[in-house]
């Protein structure tokens, strides 16, 4: 004769699993993630402009190898964390707007349009701002300096507004600076790269395919993509091609129906959840202490680096709201597309202010446009920074704004 015991969990279970719980939920609070990546952009540029600036460079620019048997790559630190770690966001971001597209904020096809257009205006706006505003010589260049978004930066900074802000407004801003991203990725290419190696499209054609053909077996663990994502990154990066895009291309392959009665989460949903603290706690805070520590210097002695830097921070500010606002209104005005549920024109313009954080892909594209000049280069660098830095003041205090308008609307 058996006897079944219900066996009751101690006080410290029970305490423990509350704390587990609480921890759970405080990682996964938005606002919290936003200000480590803040705190850790501020630490970055204190360390980079202090006494030991130089071991701050050197940290990131220190070689790390990775090799198995005869073969070996060793690279810097930095291309680590940006090319390697930063697809996980890209993942992540993938991943959500592959749910939207679903049955959310991007589910139709003038919803979806929206971004599309948006991230035009605002490339094409601040790329003719910068034109505007620079005539020495040598400056023409830089006319894509202000045109990227960084959406890890921008994302963290919208995150500090918390709950506040309606989700679709998130949304719209991952998909508006994921284009823009790859806007930047096609500029790159065309304008500041001598040679695509097009041999590495082949793999990255055959991850896609494997990866589609896994998919199409009804497979739906997560760690079996694993292989054909590596394989993608790997070609995206031989291409020439930013390979954090692989994790963007894998996120909007993931399935987004519950296979039932196995599945409790559509896989989408199962690893953005598993992933979102490691990387808004983790990947995040280091892309933000390796990148946010832009050494300011001396400023040049005036005329075109006062041009650029000045041509590049209000592009940043003026040029990218103005080009999303004015293209989502006339494109909605002419019924091409219309807004998101709880998105209104007010959301459009904080999402077109967050899009003037231009930060790393900004510097990234001075790098190639004032490679022979490092006075002009460093002009363009004090330009984003203070660009974007005006953008986050900005689009917090018009988030917060809109926050405020919310709560009195709502206790009338």
């Amino acid at each position: 004769m058996s006897t079944n015991k219900t066996t009751t969990p101690t006080r410290a279970q029970t305490l423990a699993d509350r704390a587990l719980a609480a921890l759970e939920r405080f990682l996964h609070i938005e606002a919290v993630g936003g200000a480590v990546l803040m705190l850790a952009a501020a630490c970055a540029l204190v360390w980079a402009n202090s006494s030991q600036g130089g071991a701050y460079q050197a940290l990131w620019h220190a070689p790390l190898s990775l090799g198995l048997g005869p073969y070996e790559v060793a690279l810097p630190l930095h291309f680590w964390i940006n090319d390697g770690l930063m697809t996980l966001f890209f993942l992540v971001v993938g991943l959500e707007i592959r749910r939207e597209m679903h049955e959310g904020a991007l589910a139709s096809l003038k919803l979806a349009t929206l971004p599309i257009v948006a991230a035009i205006g605002g490339v094409a706006l601040p790329a003719l701002m910068y034109v505007a505003l620079v005539g020495q010589p040598g400056t023409l260049q830089g006319w894509a300096v202000p045109t990227a978004t960084d959406i890890a930066f921008a994302v963290g900074v919208l995150a500090l507004l918390g709950r506040s802000v309606h989700a679709n407004v998130r949304v719209l801003l991952l998909a508006l600076a994921i284009i823009d991203d790859i806007v930047a990725v096609l500029i790159i290419a065309l304008f500041y790269t001598a040679k695509l190696d097009l041999a590495g499209l082949w793999w990255v054609a055959g991850a896609v395919a494997a990866a589609a053909g896994l998919r199409a077996l009804g497979i739906r663990r997560a760690w079996v993509y694993v292989l054909p994502g590596g394989l993608l990154w790997w070609g995206l990066l031989k291409t020439g091609i930013h390979p954090t895009l692989a994790g963007v291309v894998l996120g909007l392959m993931a399935p987004v129906t519950v296979l039932k009665p196995w599945e409790i989460q559509p896989p989408v949903q199962r690893v953005q959840t598993a992933l979102h603290p490691w990387v808004a706690y983790g990947v995040m805070p280091l892309f933000a202490l390796a990148n946010a520590g832009v050494a300011l210097g001396q400023a040049g002695p005036g005329g075109a680096s006062t041009e650029i830097a000045s041509a590049v921070a209000l592009a940043l500010v003026i040029g990218k709201p103005l080009g999303v606002v004015l293209a989502c209104g006339l494109s909605v005005r002419l019924r091409w597309c219309v807004l998101p549920p709880g998105v209104t024109m007010a959301g459009v313009l904080l999402v077109g202010l967050l899009a003037g954080i231009g930060f790393t892909m900004a510097i990234f594209i001075a790098g190639l446009a004032f490679t022979s000049d490092a006075l002009l280069l460093d002009a363009a660098k004090r330009g984003v920074l203070a660009g974007s830095a005006a953008s986050a003041v900005l689009g917090l205090a018009w988030g917060a704004a809109l926050a405020l308008r919310a709560r009195q609307a709502a206790s009338r």
